[in-house]
């Protein structure tokens, strides 16, 4: 009897019976094999994952998987190396703040700081005053330290009881109606304005250049008194025909209030004038 992969096979003569024990050890063997072929095999398995496995160590660890952020994170300056400040001037702030502009009242208020010339042109520029979409000509002019001179009534003692340096005054007409206007200088404002209020009886009328007297011989007229700064201004208007001034005279009302305000600007403006000055001039 010989033993083939199918199994026992007999050659001739030999008989059938099968050896029992021939069998068994051949099936033994062969039980022996295949766990050596098992052993074997799960050995090279387990070779094979861990080669695997230290390929993938030794790639994380080199230039494949996740060494992009590593690099990156290794390719930034160090905290020591980054610029503590920057090269570029920064602006600075002064903690004290500037002055306050000057005030243009302030100018106008006292002599002592009034430093603009005080002349007719200074108040009264031009041939021709124009006041919206009514033209006045300029008449006669004047100026004199002889306050009283230019007064009628109460008006010349309350300039010289308040110290009035100077009046200087304008004539202009329109359509029949005359208005002179004048401007009597005081040393302060508080004297001006004692003087404005205290007024009685009017500035005198002013003729000539071409205007013939007015508010003359107990004509009616209309007059005013203001003040501004250490400057008191007064008006007179009235007709040059002589006739009397009634309130529905408003041709006569409409130049009183225009030369009015003119002056008043042009009071004002002597103190703008002289504060941008001040502010523009340097510091010392």
């Amino acid at each position: 009897m010989s033993f083939g992969q199918g199994g026992p096979s007999w050659g001739p003569g030999e008989s059938r019976t099968p050896d029992w024990a021939a069998l068994a050890e051949a099936s033994a063997s062969r039980g022996r094999r295949r766990r050596w072929l098992l052993v074997g095999g799960g050995a090279l398995a387990t070779a094979v994952v861990a080669a695997i496995v230290a390929t993938a160590v030794i790639t994380t660890d080199g230039k494949g998987g996740s060494s992009g952020s590593d690099k990156n994170a290794s390719g930034l300056p160090a905290p020591a190396d980054l610029p503590s400040q920057s090269s570029e001037p920064r602006p600075s702030f002064s903690s004290v703040a500037p002055p306050p502009p000057p005030d243009p009242k302030e100018f106008i208020a006292d002599e002592r700081k009034d430093k603009a010339p005080v002349t007719v042109d200074a108040f009264f520029p031009g041939r021709r005053l124009t006041m919206g979409d009514r033209a006045y000509v300029k008449g006669a002019t004047a100026r004199t330290t002889s306050c009283a001179a230019t007064t009628q009534g109460a008006l010349g003692s309350i300039l010289a009881a308040n110290g009035c340096d100077q009046v200087i005054r304008a004539t202009y007409t329109r359509n029949g109606a005359a208005v002179t206007v004048g401007v009597a200088v005081f040393g302060t404002e508080a004297e001006a304005g004692k003087a404005a209020r205290q007024a009685s009886g009017g500035i005198a009328s002013l003729s000539g250049a071409g205007v013939p007297t007015f508010c003359r011989g107990g004509s009616v007229c209309r007059r005013t008194a203001n003040s501004y700064g250490r400057y008191a201004y007064f008006t007179v208007g009235g007709f040059t025909s002589g006739k009397n001034v009634t309130t529905a005279d408003k041709n006569v009302y409409a130049v009183g209030d225009d030369l009015t305000d003119f002056t008043f600007r042009q009071i004002r403006h002597r103190g703008d004038v002289q504060a941008s000055s001040a502010a523009a001039a340097p510091a010392t």
